[in-house]
């Protein structure tokens, strides 16, 4: 628990988030904090699996459980179990980037909810985001209200996304 206590940011501002906090930011051991059960049965949820490579809502060659094919890659065909791996791998980058750029306490529920946003917009979109410059400030709700602003890909707004963001936004209001 922080010096603040239970419930306040680094700030000293009420998060409403409710459930157990732990710190996240400067300071935190990358990987310290594991993704909840239910975010990434949510991220599993959405993103669904794909045997074979797709071209996602954006157009970029996807394949298992939302894994962006990357330069270099070459992957054409994979098992639940290779998707898995691919999952767990790109869950420490999310997660990683969650950790490196909150400096507030966050909820297990909020955590998860913010991994899972970060696993579909990305990180440097996320670090960019003004929910995250709302969450640094201290304002979770402002940062929660943030949410459905993300529910574009290739400039179209996707029923997919307007879904997945209502379920992050409830999760990070848990």
């Amino acid at each position: 628990m922080s010096a603040g206590g239970m419930g306040e940011g680094r700030s000293g501002q009420e998060n409403s988030g409710g459930g157990n906090q732990r710190p996240v930011g400067a300071g935190a051991k990358i990987g310290d904090r594991r993704v909840s059960q239910a975010a990434i049965d949510l991220i599993r949820g959405f993103e669904g699996f794909s045997s074979v490579v797709y071209d996602d809502a954006a157009g970029f060659p996807t394949i298992g459980y939302g894994h962006l094919i990357k330069r270099g890659e070459r992957l054409e065909r994979v098992t639940r179990d290779e998707a898995e791996i691919l999952l767990r791998r790109d869950l420490k980058v999310a997660c990683s980037t969650v950790e490196k750029s909150v400096m507030g306490l966050l909820t297990d529920a909020q955590h998860g909810a913010l991994v899972s946003l970060v696993f579909n917009i990305g990180s440097g979109n996320f670090r960019r985001s003004t929910l995250l410059r709302l969450l640094n400030k201290g304002d979770y709700e402002g940062a929660a209200n943030e949410f459905p602003n993300w529910r574009k890909a290739g400039g179209k707004v996707l029923r997919g996304l307007v879904r997945r963001r209502a379920a992050e936004q409830e999760m990070f209001n848990g």
